[in-house]
């Protein structure tokens, strides 16, 4: 056993490195243990969109140590779920990540269900998590509020709204500027070059370096993520299983279909 619990997602960025990673929708240890052998620095399960149920959460969680890789496993509970943190964290996650963040009050809640009192309202009970990281209970939690990474989801008008607010709260690691969402609520769907779009975007980013907070968002491409590395961010998904199992299964039949 070990007496330290560190994140190495969190340390990474700290350095000014970026951190990378894809969300993960499938219900399976087996493609889990593939992406974490691959050198993705932390894997997003989700349960917000994806069919993942808690107990197969708990085995995707303990797939990602894989040998000496350093794969930090991350999830994505569901909006206006707070309950569902504990058995997420209890399972081992060192991450939580909240969709929909609209207000300051939505992500001091949110940062409370990660802590332990007297700091938050996590319960007690990581009887998976401890033995996850190699550590006893009572170790865990001693350790555990400092390592988790918290993600907050800014997806929405309303969050644009609120942004300096929001982004004031004490205890968010990284505000995640979802694109897809964000013009969706803005009523430019898709349109990434909208000036509505970059407006808010552009006041978004501002509002997240002015507090000093970890930039982060999905990208498809080497191009766009390259150009959002240049602009600050460090924490960037690269698109997400579907989308890489569906591209490396299409791009190899068409090679060999000529």
């Amino acid at each position: 056993m070990t007496d330290k619990l560190t994140n190495p997602v969190k340390e990474k960025m700290a350095r000014g490195e970026a951190a990378y990673g894809t969300l993960v929708s499938m219900p399976s240890p087996n493609v889990v243990q593939v992406l974490a052998a691959s050198g993705f620095d932390w894997l997003w399960f989700d349960l917000e969109h994806g069919p993942i149920p808690f107990d197969a959460l708990h085995n995707m969680i303990n797939a990602t140590a894989v040998g000496d890789a350093a794969c930090t496993p991350l999830t994505r509970v569901p909006a206006d779920a707070l309950w569902s943190v504990k058995p997420v964290l209890d399972s081992g996650s060192l991450g939580i990540i909240f969709p929909f963040v609209e207000n300051a009050e939505t992500a001091r809640d949110a940062v409370a269900a990660t802590r332990y009192p007297p700091a938050g309202k996590r319960g007690f009970g990581p009887f998976y998590a401890g033995s996850r990281w190699g550590l006893g209970l009572r170790e865990y939690a001693e350790q555990a509020d400092d390592a988790i990474l918290r993600v907050m989801m800014l997806e929405s008008k309303a969050a644009v709204e609120n942004a300096e607010e929001i982004m004031a709260t004490d205890g968010i690691d990284v505000a995640f500027l979802a694109p897809f969402d964000l013009s969706q609520s803005l009523g430019v769907p898709g349109q990434f070059d909208s000036a509505i779009y970059l407006d808010a975007l552009a006041r978004l980013e501002a509002a997240t370096e002015q507090a000093g907070v970890i930039m982060g968002t999905l990208v498809l491409d080497a191009d766009t993520a390259k150009a959002k590395l240049d602009r600050g961010y460090r924490f960037l998904m690269l698109s997400l299983d579907v989308a890489l199992l569906d591209g490396a299964a299409r791009g190899l039949l068409d090679s060999v279909r000529g």
